[in-house]
């Protein structure tokens, strides 16, 4: 398939943009990405015209399968959210709620733009199937506690072994690869953080977790180890180059210096540390130290939204107004969050950028809508005047998920009748 559309954003090295260019698909690979006409024509031509062909954003940090529970409990605090309404659910979950959960939240991804992400929760086994099903490229991550029994698993070594069969039945798959991801360090013990980093190399999968999301966190890790909670795990050995950490938001400098030596990416949630009152990120301050920067969205239930379009306008202000300074997070960079730092974080270096030999992982977006034009700087555009709704085409590994307004891979209508069933469940 050859596409072929007004502009392309590579997001290379030069950050190249070519207008009136094609993108060449053989596969699952690109082929070719240069200008139209150049290019030898191919048996389909999709002519994209009024539009912008882009690497598909990638939403590293989010818990898919509680897309049932937006709106559900809003406008509270991180703990008293968790334990209060989140924390009561989980026991009564089941596998076919979290696959349909999840699959849900697929079907939003994908309508707005989103080709890969980094999902965190538990029973992933069921949300193996509905990402495969969806045909999204992802990480998912088996989300550990020292909270037994859950609905996942009545203990450790149950929970452990369902991890171990879910590396060796994905294992070689091309879009899908797992993840060890204890929940937090308020919610785990040191014993058990060094048995996830074990079993994430056994299995030959990468490690997470959240960090340093609240001031509150910090002083409680102090008083319970003595040490903040960066030091706190770099003390146990568990942060290493295949690493990504989610939230990031109260660091200081000795954090930093260990989070760049150690290799780990930083995941930065600005919808979600906002909406719960957590903080603000320090991103620029960790792109100073050379710390690789994502952008995620967080869970359904603490967005409200799997708009990675969104992320990104909120990730752009926020810096801005919180360090008077309106140099901060440029288009340019925040575009780079979402792309080229999730890649990063998915330890995926095939994606998050269009050239020859790259993943066929791209989206486009209509140019039509009056939000999109004019086109003085296309980024600028995107970060700053999109919405999401402008998506007509989303693609990863060469096929086609979704195009001007139908879904390839799902059953839409059928996915939104089980979303309101799960919605009078709860």
């Amino acid at each position: 398939m050859i596409f072929t559309a007004d502009y392309i954003i590579t997001q290379d090295s030069k950050r190249t943009v070519i207008k009136n260019g094609a993108l060449a698909v053989d596969g699952s690979v690109i082929s070719y990405i240069g200008k139209g006409g150049a290019h030898r024509l191919g048996e389909l031509v999709i002519d994209l015209g009024s539009s912008v062909i882009m690497p598909g954003l990638i939403d590293a940090h989010t818990h898919i399968p509680m897309s049932f529970q937006r709106g559900y409990a809003d406008d509270k605090a991180l703990m008293a959210w968790l334990t209060e309404d989140i924390f009561p659910i989980e026991p009564r979950l089941t596998h076919d709620i979290v696959r349909d959960a999840s699959l849900f939240a697929c079907a939003e991804l994908i309508r707005f733009g989103c080709t890969a992400i980094y999902d965190m929760y538990f029973m992933q086994s069921a949300v193996f199937e509905a990402v495969n099903q969806s045909g999204l490229r992802a990480v998912l991550g088996e989300c550990v506690t020292r909270n037994f029994p859950t609905f996942a698993a009545k203990n450790k070594t149950e929970l452990f072994s369902q991890i171990r069969r879910n590396a060796a039945a994905w294992k070689g798959h091309p879009r899908i690869r797992g993840a060890v991801a204890p929940h937090a360090v308020y919610t785990t013990t040191p014993e058990l953080l060094r048995e996830c980093r074990e079993l994430a190399d056994e299995c030959g999968f990468l490690f997470s977790t959240h960090l340093s999301e609240t001031a509150a966190e910090t002083r409680d890790c102090v008083a319970g180890s003595g040490l903040r909670p960066v030091a706190y795990l770099d003390s146990l050995g568990v942060i290493r180059d295949d690493t990504a950490l989610f939230h990031c938001v109260d660091l200081d400098e000795s954090d930093m210096t260990t989070l760049a030596a150690r290799g780990a990416v930083a995941v930065h949630n600005p919808a979600s540390n906002m909406k719960l009152a957590s903080g603000v990120a320090p991103v620029g301050a960790m792109r100073a130290h050379g710390i690789p920067v994502a952008l995620g969205t967080d869970g359904p239930a603490s967005n409200n939204a799997q708009n990675m379009f969104r992320e990104m306008y909120l990730a752009a202000l926020l810096h801005k107004v919180a360090n008077l300074d309106p140099l901060q997070t440029p288009a340019q960079t925040v575009l780079d969050m979402a792309t080229l730092g999730g890649a990063a974080a998915l330890r995926e270096p095939l994606i998050g950028s269009l050239e020859i030999g790259k993943k066929a992982d791209f989206i486009a977006l209509s140019l039509d809508s009056p939000n999109m034009r004019p086109v003085h700087n296309i980024v600028s555009n995107i970060v700053y005047a999109t919405c999401g709704m402008e998506n007509r085409l989303t693609v990863v590994d060469g096929k086609i998920l979704y195009k001007d307004g139908e879904f390839t891979t799902m059953d839409y209508e059928k996915i939104k009748v089980s979303a309101d069933r799960l919605a009078e469940w709860i």
